[in-house]
């Protein structure tokens, strides 16, 4: 294992400065309220009605009503109308929105381990053990860790 100091790369902390251009940042930007999450979380489970979805994550109609059009104009999401009297839709994730079932996965393993006493839900693979998320390199097969990664700033 090597130390921050022998890692190669730049050391973000000496860089000029000033707000970061980030990935994370835009991710944030789309993601990052609780009732888009708990939104997603629910169409993931495959509720994609609109009052249950509110159901499900306690959501005032105003703000899930704002958040799904916001998930939606990120293209995380897409409505599909379901009844023409009245007009109807429901809700789906795009490649986008599946994409995010790793993050939602971690979020989740996080959760449990850190931020409440007891899991509600023990979610397991389809060998019938519960699902644990590691990281690991795809090109080596190796654990990623804070230890193991370095930034370099990216070609323009």
């Amino acid at each position: 294992m090597t130390h921050p100091e022998q890692r190669p790369g730049i050391r973000m902390d000496e860089l000029p400065l000033g707000v970061r251009p980030c990935s994370i940042a835009a991710a944030l930007d789309v993601l990052g309220e609780r009732w888009s999450l708990l939104a997603l979380r629910e169409i993931g489970y495959g509720v994609h009605r609109f009052a249950r979805i509110a159901g499900y994550t306690g959501a005032s109609r105003d703000i899930l009503a704002d958040r799904l059009r916001k998930l939606e104009t990120a293209g995380v999401i897409e409505r599909r109308q379901y009844s023409e009297h009245p007009p109807r839709h429901e809700y789906h994730l795009t490649a986008a929105g599946r994409e995010l079932f790793p993050v939602m996965l971690a979020l989740r393993q996080w959760g449990d381990k850190w931020a409440v006493d007891a899991p509600a839900i023990t979610h397991r693979h389809a060998c019938g053990q519960p699902v644990q998320i590691d990281l690991t390199c795809h090109h080596c097969g190796r654990p990623v860790t804070h230890d193991t990664i370095h930034a370099e700033l990216a070609d323009a």
